[in-house]
């Protein structure tokens, strides 16, 4: 198997193309750039950049609406600019998989707060993942998209700026060839109006069961067994 050094935001647009994606978005913003620069690289791929993250955001949905997997990037700052749809899709849902990437910068390397958005998650009732190193922002991307479609709902991938930046070793794959799923007109999913919304969380609440029974068994949360004397929860 073909391996490669990689930076988290490599790592990711890599797994995008392995995963099949058809359209990302992005507005700039360390520690988040690179994603959309290195999706680019892939012709498989449109990317194109927004005028803002809440653009980005609903430019993506709308590919995701049409049946193709999408993804949006931004900084954590970003989120606060797109989180009217970032709310409402978590109702909605998806048909083709979206992942929207909050890279968060903790420190303040190049930002002007270091909000967590972990708590946009649980506000907005939608699943999150977090990778540790390039490999996982690999892995973690595919699968954000897997579950995207089982689910029916947006996933959030949360990085930091040390994920993003940081290189280590990454295997690489080749891309999966994902149909082009039929959009069909379902004005109780996509037209969040309020009688329609509020049929929807119930909906929402469930799938936070499902997720949780999955997630109690799902590979990504493993124990590490080794000095007993100390124990660390990531």
């Amino acid at each position: 198997m073909e391996k490669a050094i990689l930076s988290g935001n490599e790592a990711i647009a890599r797994g995008f193309y392995e995963a099949g994606g058809v359209f990302a978005s992005a507005y700039p913003g360390t520690p988040s750039t690179e994603i959309l620069e290195n999706i680019g690289n892939y012709q498989e791929i449109q990317a194109q950049w927004a005028p803002n993250e809440k653009v980005a955001l609903e430019v993506a949905a709308g590919a995701s609406l049409g049946g193709v997997r999408s993804l949006v990037a931004m900084k954590h700052v970003g989120l606060n600019v797109a989180a009217d749809p970032f709310f409402s899709l978590s109702y909605q849902g998806v048909n083709g998989g979206l992942v929207i990437i909050s890279a968060d910068d903790p420190s303040m390397h190049s930002s002007q707060n270091e909000q967590d958005n972990r708590w946009f998650a649980r506000a907005a009732k939608m699943p999150m993942l977090e990778p540790s190193d390039s490999q996982e922002a690999k892995d973690f991307t595919m699968l954000a998209l897997e579950l995207s479609e089982k689910f029916d709902t947006p996933i959030l991938l949360r990085t930091t700026t040390r994920i993003n930046h940081s290189q280590t070793i990454v295997k690489l794959g080749n891309r999966y060839q994902i149909p082009t799923k039929k959009y069909v007109k379902d004005m109780a999913k996509n037209v969040l109006l309020p009688a329609n919304a509020r049929k929807k969380h119930v909906q929402v609440e469930k799938r936070l069961q499902l997720m949780e029974d999955y997630g109690i068994k799902s590979a990504c949360n493993r124990i590490e067994w080794q000095d007993r004397k100390l124990g660390i929860i990531t």
